[in-house]
């Protein structure tokens, strides 16, 4: 019998098949989802924020939260298992709101989105697919099995990568 494990806001999660990994409530947040389809292994965070170093002095990191920070745990750990042959899919990053001034500061998604790619080319990991950006909330899932990552977009429906 196969489980969902859900992964919260600022989280991160391994399993292997037959499992799923699941998050909600995907905003300017991005799902984004490591695996190794020949040990049937993956780890997804919900990353809400760019960069760690955005961190206040002596607070305590939740790795989940960034996208440099996610990345490396994800990657460690996934090795840790004996992966070596690492993808990524990731979903999310959308505008959420309309600003009449794009500020820089505002476009959290795009920045998020583009934060793991840069950290995935650090770890020479293949983005294989991604749907970001746009102006709904997704909730993603993702089966390590078949290594099919469903995203249901809030007004638009559901498709899969």
């Amino acid at each position: 019998m196969a489980d969902v494990l859900k992964i919260g806001i600022a989280e991160w999660k391994q399993t292997t098949a037959p499992n799923r990994l699941r998050t909600a409530g995907l905003g300017s947040c991005v799902g984004v989802i490591l695996y190794d389809t020949r040990l049937q292994l993956a780890a997804m965070a919900h990353v809400m924020l760019p960069d760690s170093t955005i961190a206040r002095k002596n607070q305590t990191i939740e790795v989940g939260k960034y996208a440099d920070t996610a990345i490396d745990a994800l990657v460690h750990s996934l090795k840790r298992e004996g992966a070596t042959r690492l993808q990524a899919k990731m979903a999310g990053g959308a505008q959420m709101f309309q600003f009449k001034y794009e500020n820089e500061a505002m476009r959290i998604g795009e920045r998020n989105a583009e934060a793991i790619r840069q950290a995935l080319k650090v770890h020479r990991i293949p983005l294989v697919a991604e749907d970001c950006g746009g102006h709904n909330g997704r909730t993603i899932e993702f089966d390590v099995a078949t290594s099919v990552l469903s995203i249901r977009t809030v007004s638009v429906g559901t498709k899969e990568l």
